[in-house]
């Protein structure tokens, strides 16, 4: 048997880990030829509330890693001894505790989603939220990982006297993975993880003392390591579906991994990712630049110790929207039948759904926003209402693109698209036809499984550098905009009518 390199991509994301196995034997030879993924419960606990279960969480990495490598030994002879190194992406922001030495979880994870800590977000933004833009590129907003850790010392009086005597620590997702799959010896993150903490200068490229007093974080010791973002992060330990000495050397953000995946690696370069909410990340190189119209900056990776930085902006609710109709409201059966209604329906040019379930992201900024269908008359049908649905998503990556038009001096031409729900062709059609813009769909839509793999082969030393893997993104298909007069016409028709429907969010929340 020829000799063959694999690597191992780990995703771990908020309904599910899935497991990529890649044959990459050099650049021009790299393919998945094992894959698998397994879901996990959310658990609500109180209104606006969203946690994990760590334990759960870790079965279901374990879970799908077993299922992949099974596949890949049936498809190409894969041994685990082969595995050349290994990639983690993940959700970002959720807060996780755990005790120090062991990775043992302390309490359930705080979603990236949970609002418990608005409170605490709303007290501090008057005074801070200049200086903490300043330094971490992003708004005081309970997403965001810092205010997290600050509600836990306030509420939490058992983990918080942990945290205090340095027998727990923090981190997030890539960091409670990386515990465990080194048996406790490694407590460390990278700069694109680092970057979503809002404890992080993204600039000096260190956590900041004056940030973590501003947020009550009892020392920085309990904070992880930061490293680059591919580089040796430690090997395998005491695993029972993984040999020890397995090499950990790629680790990446989920947005991040998504932009690294459809290899954007060049200034100017974006990509929207569709899963459960919506993220729109744009390359914009390596010196800083500063939004104008309320986008996140954030550091795209940080490669030899030069950080790349990048635009960002998230809907928190995209394919969750469909979700939600399904098995909130049971208006479908199947996510598969809201695209079929939809694409029956004729467009209702007054009726508009603002998937503001969980608050409303950039660039609006309102966690208290809530959800709402506005328009409806006695006509209305179902096919109108998903199709509504749809739209309600591809408008909220409208907002984003014309954001990122105020603060880019050349326009976006092409959005490349991944993630779950970029296989619905309507949405993508839709999508191209709001936003004017060309939607370029990839061959591979586990675009973040795969960006990881990539960087853990850099890591590893598989591939030597970003250019060298610029060829292996493989468009699927491209959907073209509407740009005829009538069509133009209509799209700012519609596009009115959305602002009108945001509108009335802002206010039924207090904010106009």
């Amino acid at each position: 048997m020829p000799n063959k390199t694999f690597l191992m991509g780990i995703d771990q994301g908020t309904t599910g880990s899935t497991v990529l196995i890649v044959e990459a034997t050099n650049s021009k030879n790299t393919k998945i030829v094992g894959k698998a993924t397994i879901t996990f419960p959310q658990y609500y606990p109180q209104p606006g509330w969203v946690e994990h279960d760590l334990e759960e969480i870790w079965n279901s990495v374990r879970a799908a890693a077993q299922q992949a490598m099974s596949q890949a030994e049936k498809i190409a002879q894969f041994k685990p001894s082969q595995l050349a190194g290994l990639g983690i992406t993940n959700q970002r922001e959720t807060l996780c505790v755990y005790e120090r030495g062991t990775g043992k979880p302390l309490r359930k994870a705080i979603v990236w989603q949970c609002k418990r800590s608005a409170s605490i977000c709303d007290r501090l933004r008057p005074k801070n939220q200049q200086s903490v833009q300043q330094k971490t590129g992003l708004m005081i907003d309970p997403y965001f990982t810092a205010s997290k850790i600050a509600w836990v010392m306030e509420n939490d009086a058992p983990v918080a006297t942990l945290l205090k005597s340095g027998k727990a620590v923090v981190g997030n997702i890539d960091s409670y993975l990386l515990s465990r799959l080194t048996g406790g010896k490694v407590h460390a993150t990278e700069a694109s993880n680092a970057s979503r903490t809002m404890l992080y200068d993204i600039e000096k490229g260190e956590f900041d003392q004056g940030l973590l007093d501003l947020f009550a974080i009892p020392s920085r010791d309990i904070l992880p390591e930061v490293c680059d973002s591919a580089t040796l992060f430690g090997k395998t330990v005491g695993l029972n579906f993984l040999p020890d000495g397995i090499p950990i050397t790629g680790i990446l953000g989920d947005q991040q991994a998504a932009l690294a995946g459809q290899t954007c690696f060049n200034p100017g370069e974006a990509k929207c990712t569709y899963g459960t909410g919506a993220f729109l990340m744009l390359n914009t190189g390596t010196h800083r630049l500063h939004s104008k119209a309320n986008l996140m900056t954030t550091v795209a990776w940080s490669i030899k110790g030069q950080r790349t930085f990048a635009f960002e902006g998230g809907s928190y609710v995209a394919g969750a929207a469909v979700q939600f109709i399904r098995d909130q409201l049971g208006l479908i059966a199947t996510s598969a039948e809201c695209e079929v209604l939809a694409d029956k329906a004729y467009v209702s040019p007054q009726l508009y759904f603002v998937p503001a379930l969980a608050g409303l992201g950039a660039p609006y900024w309102n966690a208290d926003a809530r959800g709402a269908l506005l328009g409806m008359t006695r006509g209305t049908t179902k096919a109108q209402i998903m199709r509504a649905v749809l739209e309600g998503v591809a408008f909220q990556v409208v907002d984003l693109l014309t954001a990122m038009k105020m603060d880019m001096p050349d326009p976006l031409k092409v959005l490349r698209v991944d993630g779950g729900a970029s296989a619905n062709n309507l949405l993508m059609q839709l999508q191209a036809d709001l936003g004017a813009i060309s939607v370029d769909r990839p061959q591979n839509l586990e675009t973040t499984g795969f960006g990881a793999t990539l960087f853990a082969g850099l890591g590893a030393g598989v591939f030597n550098s970003l250019g060298e893997l610029s060829s292996l993104r493989t468009s699927d298909r491209l959907f073209h905009a509407d740009n005829s007069a009538k069509a133009a016409g209509e799209r700012t028709q519609r596009l009115e009518g959305w602002q009108r429907a945001v509108q009335a969010i802002q206010v039924f929340t207090g904010r106009s």
